[in-house]
């Protein structure tokens, strides 16, 4: 059975933060396990011939490039892998990726949360093609280097990126914890050398504190990455606040990438009362939608904060919330991936990752390579970015987004509204 483990990630990250979920399609059995290099070839074929998301496979001629690849000798696995990467390349796919049977460990490793390098989360840029951070993780060794979303990683140990794929760059980011990775950043006109020492990565996906302010006691929680643990957390962090009889919620998703569908989907139904939360459309154009539980744990006021680092799984909690008109998105632009993956595991203990899917928010929006605009557009420079990095006063009256969110969580407690619509008259 094809088991596939559903990611809505925004890539693969140097922490590689892959996580499990729901399986949206099978296939039908492989059969036995398959030694030969040809063989191995054409599961890799096969999976994507039966799930891949585009099925004109980037206007190839698909069953051309089968016979091409197994109709080759290998005389290693070696080179069938690398036959693999060539034939997955075809794709034109960012997101989909094959990973020999050492990397598959890797991954499966940080699935199971055994994290290890130095906390940053990459793309390519769609123009330029550079290897870009989408945003350091927070309590990182690049977090605390003041590594910054948008910084262009220009060189590895010496080594240029330019036209080097994203899965080379991160091997070569990725080593045993206390060993060195020195990492060169261009930032606007700027050049910066990095010495990073490569650690455990613990990621506590949920952390919240309370604020008093001029209309009472509000709740602050912070959500980094969308992990397996990410639920339960939230909703310890929800009800502990209840109890703090807090006025309303600030729910910071800033540099926020994503990781699994079925906590965006649990952490949801916490907000929402009732309602589409997001819906997948797979190749054949199949819309499989989700819903919210009916069991919300608060209706009182919210206001979401996002950016640029703020990704799929993100977007789809904050795009939910905002077509629901449950809460106010303070900040700027998202980063925009409206793609699902799944990971395959294969014979041989190599696995791949594939795209499966399109996602769109309850109102239909499709916000892949546009993000999704916020209610309240605030604007950091790149002064005050680093300043609230370095100085960790994310989520203080001295972070302007924060701010801005806390006034206009002010106005909604003060109007007595319990949903975000009250306020804007709907």
């Amino acid at each position: 059975m094809f088991k596939q483990k559903l990611l809505v990630k925004i890539e693969l990250a140097v922490i590689a933060t892959i996580f499990v979920g729901t399986s949206l399609y099978t296939s039908k059995a492989l059969g036995k396990p398959q030694p030969s290099s040809q063989k191995l070839v054409d599961e890799v074929w096969q999976i994507l011939d039966k799930n891949y998301v585009d099925v004109s496979f980037n206007h190839q001629d698909w069953q051309a490039i089968r016979q091409q690849y197994i109709s080759r000798s290998y005389s290693s696995k070696k080179e069938a892998y690398g036959a693999i990467e060539e034939m997955v390349a075809k794709l034109g796919d960012r997101y989909t990726e094959f990973f020999d049977p050492q990397e598959f460990k890797a991954l499966n490793n940080d699935i199971s949360g055994n994290l290890s390098g130095v906390g940053l989360e990459l793309a390519q840029n769609e123009k330029t093609k550079a290897l870009t951070v989408v945003a350091p993780i927070q309590g990182t060794p690049a977090f605390k280097a003041g590594i910054l979303p948008d910084d262009v990683i220009v060189q590895i140990n010496g080594q240029k990126t330019q036209g080097m794929k994203i899965d080379d760059a991160v091997k070569r980011i990725l080593g045993p914890v206390g060993t060195k990775v020195v990492l060169m950043i261009q930032r606007g006109n700027q050049s910066q050398t990095f010495k990073l020492t490569r650690a455990n990565i613990a990621i506590h996906p949920v952390t919240y504190n309370t604020q008093t302010t001029t209309v009472g006691k509000i709740g602050y929680i912070r959500l980094p990455e969308f992990t397996q643990t990410a639920p339960v957390e939230m909703h310890r962090a929800i009800q502990a606040l209840e109890k703090q009889q807090v006025q309303g919620y600030v729910l910071d998703l800033r540099s926020d990438p994503g990781g699994l569908l079925d906590a965006s989907l649990q952490i949801a139904s916490m907000w929402l009362k009732q309602g589409a939360i997001v819906s997948l459309v797979n190749r054949d154009q199949v819309k499989e939608s989700y819903d919210a539980s009916g069991h919300p744990l608060t209706d009182k006021p919210l206001v979401i904060l996002v950016d640029k680092g703020s990704a799929s799984a993100s977007e789809i909690l904050s795009g939910a919330l905002q077509d629901d008109n449950r809460a106010t998105l303070v900040g700027t632009r998202t980063f925009g991936k409206g793609l699902v993956q799944a990971v395959e595991p294969l014979e041989d203990g190599s696995g791949l990752k594939l795209t499966i899917a399109k996602y769109y928010t309850p109102k239909g929006r499709d916000i892949n390579h546009v993000g999704i605009a916020p209610d309240i557009n605030v604007a950091l420079t790149e002064a005050q970015q680093k300043a609230l990095v370095q100085n960790r006063t994310l989520g203080t009256l001295a972070d302007p987004q924060y701010a801005s969110a806390v006034a206009d969580l002010s106005k909604l407690i003060q109007s007595g509204a319990n949903h975000v619509s009250l306020q804007r008259g709907k």
